[in-house]
Parts: structure tokens; sequence; C-alpha cells
């Protein structure tokens, strides 16, 4: 089976315009996520999913320097983009990763991948997913549908904000997808390490900033630093989570 991650990026977000080329220790954002995704064991390819719109054009530009290949598609239907996306890379399973998530864990991802792989022919999951019941910390987040999973989504969802944010229409129709679960052993879901405020931006250049020369480090690294500098956790901690009717 094929597994392609497709990465969603754009330079218009609302709350931190252009965060995904921000500098995070001489690398853009969207190229540590990139290289993060890359020590993957099971992902076959990577793809990153943007806009035609020209304020975009710079990030088209940043996977060319990263040689990473790029979709460029509707602004406002990311599930359009997705499904199209899709079938330029010829995916047979979809691995859903966002821009904004720097830290994210090629073992974690793997861990949602390998979930969804193994169960294929017992109860042939359509979805898999480490954010339906949260143990990870918040941008780590891992979604895996089968390309029929995701063409079905695609056909089916008419709500502006199941076009936008690419999976509601799965997770809220159970009945239509067999859906499996992932969670860790234990539960870190109060840590926010994903980014969309500029207080999100300075902290997890705090978090590279602490482990640089560590370039592969993971998800127990960071862990292990907020233990031992607990100030840093206060950088973002007051930053809330917008809703999915919020865009």
């Amino acid at each position: 089976m094929k597994v392609v991650a497709i990465v969603q990026a754009r330079m218009g977000s609302t709350r931190l315009p252009g965060k995904v080329l921000k500098d995070l220790e001489g690398e853009t954002m969207l190229a540590r996520v990139v290289q993060r995704l890359s020590r993957s064991r099971l992902i076959n390819g990577i793809l990153i999913a943007t806009t035609d719109r020209a304020a975009d054009d710079a990030i088209v530009e940043e996977c060319r320097r990263c040689s990473v290949q790029v979709f460029r598609g509707d602004e406002d239907d990311v599930l359009d983009r997705y499904f199209r996306a899709s079938q330029l890379s010829k995916a047979e399973a979809v691995v859903r990763i966002t821009s904004d998530c720097p830290l994210i864990d090629p073992e974690v991802t793997d861990k949602t991948i390998a979930a969804f792989l193994n169960r294929q022919g017992q109860e042939s999951p359509d979805y898999a997913s480490n954010c339906i019941v949260r143990t990870y910390p918040r941008g780590l987040d891992t979604e895996v549908m089968t390309a029929q999973a995701l063409e079905h989504c695609w056909r089916s969802a008419n709500q502006p904000y199941e076009r936008t944010h690419v999976t509601p229409y799965i997770y809220e129709h159970p009945g239509e997808f067999k859906i499996h679960s992932v969670t860790g052993e234990e539960d870190f879901s109060r840590h926010r390490w994903t980014v969309d405020t500029p207080e999100d931006l300075e902290f997890v250049r705090a978090v590279y900033a602490r482990l640089k020369g560590h370039d592969a480090f993971l998800a127990a690294d960071v862990l292990e630093l907020l233990d031992r500098e607990p100030a840093v956790l206060e950088l973002n901690h007051s930053v809330a989570q917008k809703t999915l009717h919020e865009g």
C-alpha cells in the first residue's frame, strides 16, 4: 500500500500570517515538518498541498528548495485540495499532517500508520487517528485514511467546516466508516505544541533553541526538556484552541 503524507500549508493564517515560513533555528517551519516526516519508516512520499493564491507562491518556492512535491488548489475547500493532491500522488493511504506542527514526531506518526496498516485484513479500517481520543500533545496529530474513504468524504461532506477541516465528516459519521483510535500510554493532551499564535511560535522556538544540535529529537525529549524547564510551558499556556466552526 502506497502511503503518502499530505501536508496542508498556506500563508494566510488568521492569527499568525506567514507562520509556515517562520524561522526555526535556521530552517522554515515547513522545512522542519518535512524533515521530521522524512524520518518516518512507513511513509512512502510527502506532498505539500497549498493554495492557488499568489501569496502562496512563496510556499511553492520553499517546496522546490526542500525538493518536495507540491500541489495547488482551492484555499477554502481544503478537502478538495486533499482529494486532488491524493490523486496526483496516486496514494492508496493518505496521512494528513498540518504544517503548523514543527514538533511532529515520526515515531508517533508511524505508530498511527502501523495501527492502520496492521488492522488491514481484520476490520479493514477506513480511518485511524491519534486525536479522536487525545492523549498526545496537540501538535503530534496524525490521521490516516484510505483513498476510498477520502473520496467518500469528498463526495458527501457539504458543510463549510467539513470542507475546511477535511476529516470531520468521517468521525461525525461513524456508521459510514470503520474508525480506529490510537492512544498513548500516558495522557499528555494538556500540552500545546502546535503553532497558531505568536506565543505558540515563541514556545516552539524555545524548544528548538534548547535542543539545538539534536535535530532528531522526539516527543520524549521535548517532555524531558519541559520537566527540566517548566517555565517554557508558560510561553503559550494561555492560548485557546480554535473550534472547528471558527475555521
